[in-house]
């Protein structure tokens, strides 16, 4: 599944970044989204975009346009 399609309050772990530039692959990878971390959707904007989410303890936003590029799977 999507991180874009992750509920408020679900957690996953990232299994993939898929179809993004190179550019944006790195600058996601510095800010520690990273394959096997977990991740976390803490809230979305009124409008849906962006959304926020945490991971290793740091909370970012990200446009929802890159959350359908993170491929997640669902923390049991």
């Amino acid at each position: 599944m999507k991180l874009a399609e992750l509920q408020v309050g679900s957690s996953g772990v990232i299994t993939a970044l898929s179809g993004l530039s190179t550019d944006v692959r790195k600058k996601l990878m510095v800010m520690g989204i990273l394959p096997n971390t977990e991740i976390k959707v803490i809230r979305r904007a009124p409008m849906g975009d962006p959304l926020q989410v945490e991971v290793r303890g740091v909370s970012l936003a990200i446009r929802n346009a890159i959350a359908q590029s993170i491929e997640v799977e669902s923390a049991k």
